[in-house]
Parts: structure tokens; C-alpha cells; sequence
């Protein structure tokens, strides 16, 4: 019985992911991932007690401390309160003093943690599998600057579970370490509850203002100007939580300060009413609700959706080119969200183009639409590898060689990370599109956002700025402002044909067959390439952590990391790029161009070439 016990546990450990930007795995005892039950199954109770003592150790031998501090919270997936519980008792016998947040959005416990927690003194650790199927769990954690762990530290508490979970007698040492908790440490923690929450809600609130207005001497003329921009011209805002854990979040509270109207559904913390993902169909009952609002009140015309733990949120718009609600592309939302900070800096004055450096930094496959962007306010781009905990701390590097780095994120996944922050959250992207909306004058240049972003993109030469007559900031719609922006097209990476399923399992061989494959078939398309688009040559690039390699002579030096080739004419026009994920059991494929007909040509050489890539390396 011991034996089948062991294997599997074994078996369970090693259908997880375990990556820095989280572990994740189907908790629910049916091993459905569709499965809406709370019972978690018993190799998950072995796996989170693990998991939280692997934490304690850490922290302790990092602070050197026998007593740190964990803020623990989750998002409202069925099985998150059985595994805070096992939590909390791993967490109190391993010696820590723990906060129980209960269900919070994943910036609200972040932003929590980083008011709360001294230097040296502990951590936090969120049960959440963020957008992934409701069956399914997972846990992510960090230390006091309210960030996950960067990449080197959580490849070592990653080993140290590894360990841990590799020793003798392992589920008699959990239930053991489990009997050692304190049941009345355990009810204080409970009780405590109710006002640890409150104190995250304040916190997040506290620090959601900074984020939006930012630091600058202008922060309050800020806020200020967008009071009175909605008051002189009335903004709603339509929400679906979709029972996620901004359903007891800040959102409501935040945009009615400020002025914005406010609506919602599925606000029922836990009832998840259709698909978690915050892609796709799942926007669709946003769009409804969207259009029902606006032929009753033509002032709401902005809505969002986020995923579980609320810190990915798309959105939806009204389009009154179409006369009716739709939804946005990923890319589009960080688009308009890097337009409208980048006005930012230049309307509060942290940005004067008189000799200070500043940046943006994405993932690898954010389309090259911010390139045009950031070029057009005299702002460099730098790139990394997906995942959340690479951007973020490319962006940490950067600030610290003198760079102003205010808007991070993923491009490819929507949402945006806006500085002070380490995470992403649908209020930063909200309040990037009211800035837009509804500053139309004032600051260093005394000019409203928009205004300040089609002054830079018309000097920049972008011929969609161009076409935009815009003189009273009463006449902008979203609409318009999406119009304005470089034209490019991007494959979604929820597209079926941006997944594919490969049976190599040597990432880096696949990418050296996959070279061989492209090598030989751009010889035979260069002349076809040139004659139609205008492409004369083109350059492999990789995104490992936080660093982006040039000029890659062998495609395996990619690693696990993100490909892509980037083909020129006499400026960069478009590429392809592959990268198998690390948080899903799929390898993803992507193409970016001006031209929405050359995007479509290359998605699907890209696929065809991988899948030949694939089929040569997995007979080898």
C-alpha cells in the first residue's frame, strides 16, 4: 500500500510544473481539470505541506531568522481553502508567524506584502493556478518587495523541493510536521483574518494610487485632472469578475473615487460562471453586458474581465465605428496601455528627452508595434523571456544602470505591470485607457495624453497617427485612439494555431532541426520574400531570463527560450518565434507584421516548419 502511495506521489510531482513563474497541477481529487469539487487529492495534501515547509526553511536561511513572517492568501478556485489550511499548519510547525489575507487578488496580497513586510523579515505565498481550468491549482511565492522570486531563487527553492520531496518516510515527516501545529495558533490565525484583509484592502488602495498617478511632484494635479475630466465629460466602466478574487477586491471602491461610473457581474466571490481565461469567448458576456450598459448610458464604454486571481484582465470597448461592444487583442491593450504611460512620464515631467534614459521592457513575443511606440517618444525597448518574473526583473536590472522604466509587461498576453508595481493588475490597464480618455490638458507640457502621444507619432512618421484630426479632447473615443496606433497584426497566442503539441522533448534539438528547415527553405523563398514584401534578410535572436541574445549562428543556443527570427527590409517588419511553454503542456508558435496578409503567410510557414522540426528530432 506504502508502495502504490509512493508511486503516486511520485507520478503527481511529476505531471507539475515547477517554474519561476509558478507550480502548477490539477488538485482536485478526480484529476479532472474541468472538475469543480474542493476535496484535493491526498498526493496534494503531501505536496502543499511540502511546499510551505520548503518555504519556511528558505526564508529562514535567507534571513538567517527562526521566526519569519508569511502572508499567505488565494484566489477563489474551490480547492484553495484546503490547501491555506494544510498551509497554515506546515507554516506555524516549521516556526513562522503566518497572515492570513483569505481570498485576495494576487496584487492586493503583493502590494500587502510590500507595505507590511520589513527587509529581512519574510515573505508571501499565493494559492492560485491563474488562469488555467478550474480543477486546477497552484502556488506562487516571493519576498518583501512584492514580487515573485526572480528567476536564480526560485530555481533554488525549486531544487530544495525537489529535495525534500526525495526523502525517506516522506508522508509520515508531513503528517508528523503537521501534528506539530498549534490548533490555538491555528484558530488565531483564522480570527485574525478579517482584519488582515482589511489591512491588504487598504494597502492595495494605497498603493494602486501611486501607481497611477505615480511619485512626481504633478501626482496630485494628476489625479486631480482626471476628476475633473470625468466630471466635465462622464466615463462608466463594466466589469465582469466572473466570481474571480477581485470580486472582494478594490475595484469598485477605486473607480468610484476617482469619479468612474461603475458596473458589475458575476461579482459572487467563487461562482465562476464560464471559461477562467480572460481571452476569446470568455470576454463575450463582458461585451454583452457592455452593450446593454451603453444603450442605456452612453458614458460606459470601457469593460473588463480578469482571470482567478485577478492580476490579468482583458478588456472590452465600445466601438462606435461598429456601433456595438467588442473585445481587444491582447496586444492591443498593451499597446494603448504603453501609449498612455509613456504620455505619462512626458506629462509629469519624468521624461524631457534632455539626456535621461528610459525604457520599456516585454517579453519576447510583444509585437513590434511597441518598438514604433517607445522610438516615437525616444524611449528604447528591451526584451525577455516569457514569464512575468523575467520581465520584472530585467526591469530591476535596468533601473539600477539609471534607466526609467515605468511600464513593463507581456505584450503577447495582455495586461500590463505600471511601476511601482511587480505585477500585473486590470486597474493599472483601466486607468492607463482614463488617462487617455480624460486628461486633456495641464502638466509639464500642458497637453492631454492623447494629445502628447499623436504629437510624438506624427513627428515619428507613423502614418496611422497621421490620419487623426484631433482637436477637442470631448471628440477622442477609443475607437480612434486604437487607430492611431502603429498598424501591426499578431497571431493570438490562444489562436489553435498558435499551440501546437510536439513529441520532442529536447527543446534544444528541435530548434537545431528546426534551423536546418529554415535555413534551406528561406534559400528557396528569399527571391519570392523580396519580390512581394519587400524583405531582404533576416536575424535569429533568443530570450533566455532576462537576457536577449543577437545574431544566433545555432538556434539550439536558444535553450528553452524563446526563438525568433527577425526578417528586415530597410527597418524591422516582422518575425516568427517559437517557445515551448513552461507553465501548459504546449509549444507555442507566433508571427508579427504590418501587413495583416504576410502575418498570415507566416504563421503558417512557422507551423509547418515546426512541425517538420518536429517530426526530424523526434526520429533521431
Amino acid at each position: 500500500m506504502e508502495q502504490a502511495a509512493e508511486k503516486t506521489l511520485k507520478n503527481t510531482l511529476d505531471s507539475m510544473i515547477l517554474s519561476p513563474s509558478g507550480w502548477r497541477g490539477i488538485f482536485c481529487i478526480a484529476g479532472d481539470e474541468e472538475d469543480s469539487g474542493a476535496e484535493i487529492a491526498p498526493a496534494y495534501r503531501i505536496i502543499s505541506a511540502a511546499a510551505a515547509a520548503v518555504f519556511a526553511e528558505y526564508l529562514c536561511k535567507l534571513y538567517s531568522c527562526q521566526s519569519p513572517l508569511v502572508i499567505l492568501g488565494q484566489d477563489t478556485r474551490p480547492t484553495g481553502r484546503v490547501i491555506a489550511d494544510i498551509m497554515i499548519r506546515a507554516f506555524l510547525a516549521s516556526g513562522c508567524t503566518v497572515k492570513y489575507t483569505g481570498i485576495a487578488a494576487a496584487p492586493e496580497i503583493m502590494a500587502y506584502a510590500r507595505t507590511v513586510l520589513k527587509p529581512g523579515q519574510g515573505g508571501f505565498y499565493y494559492i492560485s493556478a491563474s488562469h488555467n481550468p478550474i480543477g486546477h491549482n497552484g502556488l506562487k511565492f516571493g519576498l518583501d518587495d512584492g514580487g515573485v522570486l526572480e528567476g536564480s531563487q526560485a530555481n533554488k527553492v525549486i531544487e530544495l523541493f525537489k529535495r525534500y520531496m526525495n526523502q525517506g518516510s516522506l508522508t509520515d515527516n508531513i503528517e508528523n510536521l503537521l501534528k506539530k501545529a498549534d490548533e490555538k495558533a491555528v484558530s488565531r490565525v483564522y480570527e485574525e483574518s478579517s482584519e488582515v484583509k482589511q489591512q491588504a484592502l487598504a494597502a492595495y488602495q494605497s498603493f494602486s494610487m501611486d501607481i497611477i498617478a505615480g511619485k512626481s511632484q504633478r501626482a496630485e494635479e494628476l489625479k486631480l485632472a482626471i476628476k475633473q475630466g470625468i466630471k466635465d465629460n462622464p466615463l462608466g466602466i463594466a466589469a465582469d469578475f466572473n466570481g474571480s478574487a477581485r470580486t472582494i477586491s478594490i475595484d469598485e471602491a477605486m473607480c468610484s473615487s476617482l469619479g468612474l461610473g461603475f458596473h458589475k457581474i458575476n461579482h459572487v466571490p467563487g461562482e465562476i460562471n464560464h471559461a477562467i481565461i480572460p481571452e476569446g469567448n470568455s470576454l463575450d458576456n463582458c461585451c454583452d453586458f457592455l452593450d446593454e450598459l451603453h444603450s442605456k448610458d452612453p458614458s460606459v464604454i470601457l469593460g473588463y474581465m480578469p482571470d482567478c486571481d485577478g492580476d490579468r484582465g482583458n478588456l472590452v470597448i465600445w466601438d462606435d465605428t461598429r456601433a456595438k461592444a467588442r473585445s481587444l487583442e491582447a496586444q492591443e491593450v498593451f499597446a494603448l496601455a504603453c501609449a498612455a504611460e509613456l504620455a505619462h512620464m512626458v506629462w509629469t515631467g519624468e521624461f524631457t528627452t534632455n539626456g535621461e534614459k528610459a525604457a520599456v521592457v516585454v517579453n519576447g513575443p510583444t509585437s513590434m508595434r511597441i518598438d514604433r511606440i517607445a522610438n516615437a517618444f525616444g524611449m528604447q525597448v528591451f526584451r525577455a523571456e516569457v514569464g512575468e518574473a523575467n520581465v520584472v526583473n530585467l526591469a530591476r536590472e535596468l533601473r539600477n544602470k539609471g534607466y526609467a522604466v515605468r511600464l513593463l509587461g507581456e505584450g503577447s498576453n495582455g495586461g500590463n505591470i505600471t511601476y511601482p508595481s511587480s505585477v500585473r493588475d486590470p486597474l493599472a490597464t483601466i486607468f492607463a485607457l482614463v488617462k487617455l480618455l480624460r486628461i486633456n490638458s495641464g502638466g509639464n507640457v500642458n497637453a492631454g495624453f492623447f494629445s502628447i502621444w499623436l504629437e510624438r507619432a506624427k513627428k515619428a512618421g507613423i502614418t496611422t497617427a497621421e490620419k487623426i484630426n484631433f482637436a477637442d479632447g470631448k471628440n477622442i473615443s477609443l475607437a480612434g485612439i486604437i487607430a492611431s496606433l502603429p498598424s501591426f497584426y499578431t497571431t493570438s497566442v490562444i489562436s489553435p494555431e498558435a499551440q501546437l503539441r510536439v513529441t520532442s522533448t529536447d527543446h534544444v534539438q528541435l530548434k537545431n532541426k528546426y534551423q536546418a528547415v529554415f535555413e534551406q527553405q528561406w534559400a528557396e523563398k528569399k527571391d519570392q520574400f523580396y519580390q512581394r514584401w519587400g524583405i531582404k534578410d533576416w536575424e535569429a535572436r533568443a530570450c533566455i531570463g532576462t537576457k536577449e541574445l543577437r545574431n544566433l549562428s545555432c538556434f539550439g543556443d536558444a535553450q528553452s527560450g524563446g526563438l525568433k527570427i527577425v526578417f528586415k527590409k530597410d527597418t524591422e517588419t516582422a518575425f516568427i518565434w517559437m517557445r515551448g511553454s513552461k507553465t501548459e503542456p504546449v509549444f507555442r508558435i507566433i508571427a508579427d507584421a504590418e501587413d495583416p496578409f504576410l502575418e498570415r503567410e507566416l504563421i503558417a510557414w512557422q507551423r509547418d516548419m515546426t512541425i517538420k522540426a518536429d517530426l526530424i528530432s523526434s526520429r533521431e
